[in-house]
């Protein structure tokens, strides 16, 4: 097998001091995706197992859940989006939640409201579908550098969209601004003083998938994972998976690493510091949906109690894992898996062929015995830059 090294920095999370919390647990999973299941095509996005590819690794099993398959939206945003929209409704218009569900309220002609939001593109897209499926308007701002697909993706469905000349948190603070001015809903998922019930109900969306696998990997696993491998931006994805799976299997008993690109790395940041610490600037990265310097207050509690470590990586190491999905191993299934989707199995990849792998396979505790699993948080988002790396060699090793 041949050797190369790529840049993988991990903080080993001195912090770590195992706690749930009731907010983002099995229960409140499991409401959200009572919602979800009302929703006109819903299903659970597969679970695959790449045998051959743990076996080279040296591990027992690595489990991929694909979200690139999440109704037609090619990623798992709208999971969050979806649930806080319906919450919001719910609370704003005194409607039960059990009973709700977007078909019903469409047919109650209620008087048109606009649902705004900042977005590296996946998370706006789910709010601009949900938007359209309700019958009402979204008003979504993207930062500088944001892909004309991806762009497209949102007006398709109906929704104006607005590409700023700044980078994420301060399109964010725009937003706000917007929204506060003309009446609009802001549906983001991160915090802030004032702002906590819609992030809080997207964390609780986003576990819809954590209890899938979980209910998955039941028929899969003889044991549950040893390791769980999460890519974040603002944490929000991270924060609530990591809070089901700690909630089912116990945080203690799980070994969970959060991965972030090198030039928005807040978290690994955070993590050495002990405390929040924010990463300014433009934050170019191909991974655009970690794009973001600003860690969500409310993820990052449980993933400064929960997570053993937390690693800062290149863009290669995305590139690889996009690569290493979409061309597995024979007998492997092939997956296509956009840049902040493919970055956990890209970083395995790495690891894989690093001159320095026993060590690092120590440091992350995998052993024969290891169960891993990763999210593909989305698929090609982007199709011309999903064939610029995979055809075409962009950040190549």
């Amino acid at each position: 097998m041949s050797q190369f090294e790529l840049k993988i920095a991990i903080a080993d999370n001195g912090r770590f001091h195992p706690k749930t919390d009731p907010r983002f647990g099995q229960q409140t999973a499991r409401e959200a995706r009572h919602f979800h299941r009302t929703l006109n095509g819903y299903r659970p996005t597969p679970l695959y197992a790449m045998n051959h590819f743990a076996q080279a690794l040296g591990v027992s099993q690595v489990l991929v859940k694909d979200e690139s398959q999440r109704f037609s939206l090619n990623a798992f945003k709208m999971l969050g989006g979806t649930w806080a929209i319906a919450r919001l409704l719910c609370q704003k218009l005194n409607l039960d939640i059990q009973r709700f569900s977007f078909e019903k309220f469409r047919r109650q002609g209620i008087p048109p409201m606009t649902f705004a939001t900042t977005t590296d593109g996946n998370h706006g897209r789910g709010v601009a579908w949900a938007a359209r499926e309700l019958g009402q308007h979204a008003v979504i701002y993207m930062p500088k550098g944001s892909s004309p697909f991806r762009v497209k993706h949102i007006t398709d469905l109906g929704a104006e969209c607005i590409v700023t000349d700044m980078n994420y948190d301060d399109t964010v603070r725009l937003t706000m601004r917007m929204a506060a001015e003309r009446g609009w809903e802001v549906v983001q998922d991160t915090a802030w003083e004032g702002y906590t019930d819609v992030p809080t109900w997207i964390m609780q969306g986003y576990a819809t998938l954590a209890d899938e696998a979980a209910e998955q990997m039941g028929s899969m696993l003889n044991a549950p994972p040893t390791h769980l491998l999460l890519q974040a931006g603002v944490g929000a994805m991270a924060g609530g998976v990591l809070g089901y799976f700690a909630d089912r299997y116990g945080a203690d008993r799980l070994h969970t690493i959060v991965v972030e690109p090198d030039r928005a790395d807040c978290l690994y940041r955070s993590a050495l510091q002990g405390d929040i610490v924010n990463v300014s600037g433009d934050m170019n990265t191909i991974m655009a949906g970690l794009a973001c310097g600003e860690p969500n207050p409310l993820g990052w509690p449980l993933l400064r109690d929960n997570v053993r470590q937390f690693i800062s990586c290149e863009d290669r190491v995305a590139a690889l894992g996009m690569r290493v999905l979409g061309n597995p191993l024979e007998g492997d299934p092939q997956i296509v898996s956009g840049e902040s989707g493919a970055v956990t199995v890209g970083l395995l990849a790495a690891v894989m062929h690093h001159p320095k792998r026993a060590a690092l396979m120590k440091q992350l505790n995998l052993t024969p015995e290891s169960r891993i699993l990763a999210i593909s948080t989305e698929g090609d988002t982007d199709p011309q830059h999903y064939r610029e790396v995979v055809w075409e060699g962009k950040d190549a090793i």
